[in-house]
């Protein structure tokens, strides 16, 4: 058995050698086709690898309320909505972080209002800023180092701001901004504080810090009519083991102020990267079922050489047959064709694929690709099923052949 499958893989070998243009463009099918699919995976997977680090380095004392009830749905609608610089409608009231606050083993309350509209310094108006107002135990809660001065605190005036690296460069042309003024909202605003270049857009805030401008809440109540809009509540515990017991007060408060009504989702742990992670694997799932489109044109691509290769073949098959070969003989023979070039395509595939991905990354994303067995097997394996499912009609073919009729054919 082991030397007929040997000369089956030599024999495979013999003839996919003897076309070697063709062979090469049927391989190339399938590795457009695995090379779309690998970077797909790998990319989305690094996107969502970033924030399951960032809750790792936590350390287990950090939860999050967010508005809205815990579904699937609703997480992932939301967190789209984030991404999207909108936000949905908030249930969250400065009551319910009060409340919060007071609790035992709860040392550091930061509730997160994001405000739309833009900054302006002179002639200068950068797009996509952040306009986010909080309280100064945001940075208790996450991490953000400074470059220059200070964050927010109780102490500072209400018109004073902190701003992240990028924002402070399209602002002023340089980092060192300290003292100098923007205005937002029809309000001026002096610079106390620059963050560190975070170079993290993808976070559980749902924020990027880079090109985000910081007021106190209170300054951010003045741009909506004195309300606070709150988009989530940051929370931290003095100790992983008092997270637990926390979570559950804090549900009982938010469960009395709410009355009962469950517009609200607490978060913590694993739990905290999930709505990242699943709408992630949703855009993922959808690219990938686009991309599939490619393999089965590169599967259609070997059945269609496999076909002319039967039909070439005709009196070789004849000849096999007469000297003993079985269907199952000729069929494995075939499809052993089929199959090494699918997995010539899938390895091709996998490794373009990841060549592009780490181009893609440098030149314009803030993460690398995810390296995974997982991945690895999942293009491997589809090549595999490709070239299996396409080359089995020519093969099944070639062993119906009447030996008889076969011998006839001269070419």
């Amino acid at each position: 058995m082991r030397l007929l499958l040997s000369n089956h893989i030599t024999n495979a070998y013999e003839s996919l050698r003897g076309n070697r243009l063709r062979t090469s463009l049927t391989i190339l099918g399938v590795t457009i086709g695995v090379a779309s699919i690998t970077v797909i995976l790998s990319l989305s997977g690094g996107a969502a690898k970033i924030i399951t680090d960032q809750v790792d380095q936590l350390g287990g004392t950090i939860a999050v309320v967010r508005p809205g009830a815990v579904t699937k749905e609703t997480q992932v609608n939301n967190l789209t909505a984030s991404l999207a610089g909108s936000q949905p409608t908030s249930s969250l009231t400065e009551h319910d972080v009060n409340n919060i606050r007071d609790l035992p083993h709860i040392t550091a309350v930061a509730p997160i209002m994001l405000l739309s509209g833009g900054v302006t310094a002179g002639d200068n108006t950068p797009g996509n800023v952040s306009i986010v107002a909080t309280t100064p135990d945001l940075t208790k809660v996450t991490d953000l180092p400074m470059i220059d001065g200070q964050f927010i605190d109780s102490v500072t005036n209400r018109d004073t701001a902190v701003i992240g690296a990028q924002l402070s460069v399209d602002l002023f042309g340089t980092e060192q901004s300290i003292g100098r003024t923007f205005r937002t909202h029809g309000q001026t605003f002096t610079v106390i504080g620059v963050l560190k270049h975070l170079n993290n857009p993808i976070n559980y805030n749902n924020i990027d810090f880079d090109h985000a401008a910081i007021v106190s809440l209170d300054s951010g109540k003045t741009f909506n009519q004195n309300v606070a809009h709150i988009a989530q509540i940051n929370i931290k515990a003095d100790t992983v083991d008092n997270l637990p017991g926390a979570l559950t007060q804090i549900r009982k408060v938010l469960n009395t102020n709410h009355q009962g009504e469950q517009d609200y989702t607490v978060l913590s742990g694993n739990d905290l990267s999930r709505p990242s992670n699943e709408l992630f694997s949703t855009i993922s799932a959808t690219l990938v079922t686009v991309a599939a489109i490619s393999l089965v044109v590169g599967g259609i691509g070997i059945m269609n050489i496999m076909l002319v290769g039967v039909s070439e073949r005709t009196r070789e098959i004849g000849i096999r047959k007469a000297l003993g070969a079985s269907d199952a003989h000729i069929t494995w023979q075939f499809l052993i064709e089929s199959l090494a070039m699918s997995l010539a395509g899938g390895i091709l595939g996998y490794f373009f694929g990841y060549l592009l991905a780490f181009a893609v990354a440098r030149s314009f994303l803030t993460f690398d690709p995810l390296f995974s067995w997982q991945i690895a097997v999942a293009t491997l394996g589809i090549s595999l099923v490709v070239g299996l499912l396409f080359g089995l009609y020519p093969a099944i073919r070639a062993a119906r052949k009447d030996p008889i009729e076969a011998l006839r054919q001269y070419h």
